[in-house]
């Protein structure tokens, strides 16, 4: 499934949790933190200031989640993104 945000938002895939500690021991999936990080995977077609595959910090409570090809991605208008990783 393909899905373009609309107006000034943009699809990010969420980057996954450490799935292990410092110190070699592995973290459960339900005792992960979420992470507040992603990669963009599509854009809207206004106000966007982001490039496709840029890696983004949003709001930690930002979004629509939603489930595409078994990944974690959200839906985030472009007032949600703090930073753009370099």
């Amino acid at each position: 499934m393909k899905i373009k945000p609309l107006g000034s938002r943009i699809l990010v895939q969420i980057k996954e949790g450490e799935e292990k500690t410092s110190g070699g021991l592995y973290i459960p999936a339900t005792a992960q933190e979420k992470t507040n990080t992603g990669i963009v995977v599509a854009l809207g077609d206004k106000d966007v200031t982001v490039k496709e595959g840029q890696e983004v910090i949003f709001d930690k409570y930002a979004g629509t989640q939603i489930r595409l090809d078994d990944k974690d991605h959200l839906l985030l208008d472009m007032d949600n993104v703090l930073a753009v990783i370099e």
